[in-house]
């Protein structure tokens, strides 16, 4: 096996050119973008992507559930691929950066191989995971549960948006709903470049960060039912309020994270009342609300206050339903260490400043990491924002994070001898 250039670099220029090219694919005023899974924006992202895909000397499959898989040869084909990418899809009010920086720089790995001549050992697999951010559809990172298993195809095809529209009828409408079966791209192992989506690296001048592990995460659905009356004829202690009584839940989230603390976090993050007018009491409200933490036996406990406050309010709060459904869960993440040492490595031998850290964010590395070896490398992101239009990162952080997911997975793919 050759050693591979310790000087080799990305092409920092054509990494930031791609950036700003996916950009449009959505773009909205404030700088930001607006690309929900399977809509018309991401099936425009998704046909830019296959096609440099293609052009970089790859073969792209998709599965069942819209997953792209971008295959780069390499010298042994009955190695495993060391997998690399992330997701292209956003939030409602999104950035650049978020997902999109993971699967460009992955796509920049290969054009620079390409150009540097050099063969991998094992394949290289770069994919794009369908519904990463779960802002259409839920769960998030649907498409890569699916792919290890934590949910059923079935079950994905008939989650719905909030207009009713399903992931197969979405699928169906972008052509993305592809032949290859979901969970048959093998993997030996998965790297994911992202921003950090916190404050932590650019407070403290780093320019990368080695992701050690990840929070837990539990999602509810809730919905309140009351009953509708007039605002001004209906006396205080007759009125059944739905609103009224979910401001006790939004309390009690807010509550419970403090308590649990410093490392947990709750949020209510979607709220609609039903039929909604001045002067009537709300009879119905649905909301979403959530809870993190990078330890297990808080994130339980989390959950545990959350069903003993929602009982007591329902207990106290005479007839008014109180409904809550878990719709995901998942336990904290702890990446391959071996995968881990190479990221610090690849940093250190590059000259970048770096630290272990806790990812924040729900990423598909998370689920991946419950089939094979993975490890997630971080960047800064301008003020920790991210969820966001103004959201921000340097061409210069951009491309030492490409540099690190270079150099890592021709460390774990190897190089192939010359010919």
């Amino acid at each position: 096996m050759s050693e591979t250039p310790s000087n080799l670099q990305i092409h920092a220029d054509r990494l930031w050119a791609a950036i700003l090219e996916t950009a449009q694919f959505g773009a909205t005023p404030k700088g930001g973008v607006r690309r929900l899974t399977l809509s018309v924006e991401d099936k425009a992202v998704r046909d830019w992507f296959r096609a440099a895909c293609e052009a970089a000397g790859c073969t792209v499959a998709v599965d069942a559930l819209g997953n792209m898989f971008a295959l780069r040869p390499g010298r042994d084909p009955s190695k495993a691929p060391i997998g690399l990418g992330s997701h292209l899809d956003t939030q409602p009010t999104g950035g650049k950066f978020d997902g999109i920086l993971g699967t460009l720089a992955a796509l920049e790995v290969l054009r620079t191989l390409n150009d540097a001549g050099i063969e991998t050992d094992a394949p290289l697999c770069v994919a794009n995971w369908t519904n990463e951010e779960g802002s259409r559809f839920a769960p998030a990172m649907m498409g890569s549960a699916a792919y290890v298993g934590d949910f059923t195809v079935d079950d994905i095809r008939a989650r719905k948006d909030a207009e009713g529209v399903s992931v197969a009828q979405a699928l169906d409408a972008i052509g993305y709903a592809g032949s290859a079966p979901v969970g048959s791209q093998p993997f030996g192992a998965f790297v994911e470049l992202h921003i950090e989506q916190g404050p932590i690296l650019e407070a403290e001048g780093k320019t990368i960060g080695v992701v050690e592990h990840g929070q837990g995460i539990v999602w509810y659905d809730g919905r309140i039912t009351g009953f509708e009356s007039h605002a001004g004829s209906t006396p205080m202690p007759l009125r059944r309020d739905a609103l009224a009584t979910f401001s006790e839940i939004v309390l009690t989230v807010e509550r419970l994270a403090r308590e649990l603390g410093p490392d947990a976090v709750g949020t209510v993050g979607e709220v609609a009342i039903a039929n909604p007018s001045r002067n009537v009491i709300p009879g119905e409200v649905a909301f979403t609300c959530e809870f993190r933490s990078p330890h297990g036996e808080t994130l339980k406990a989390l959950e545990e206050g959350f069903a003993a406050a929602v009982q007591e309010v329902a207990g106290r709060r005479k007839g008014v339903e109180i409904a809550i459904e878990t719709v995901w869960r998942k336990d904290p993440t702890h990446f391959d260490p071996k995968i881990i040492a190479a990221v610090r490595e690849a940093a250190t031998t590059l000259g970048y400043s770096n630290r272990p850290m806790v990812s924040g964010a729900g990423h598909d590395a998370f689920n991946l990491a419950t089939k094979m070896p993975v490890a997630m490398i971080f960047v800064p992101c301008k003020d920790g924002l991210s969820h966001n239009e103004l959201e921000d990162a340097t061409p210069a952080d951009c491309a030492a994070g490409a540099n690190v997911l270079l150099h890592t997975v021709l460390a774990l793919a190897g190089v192939a001898k010359p010919a």
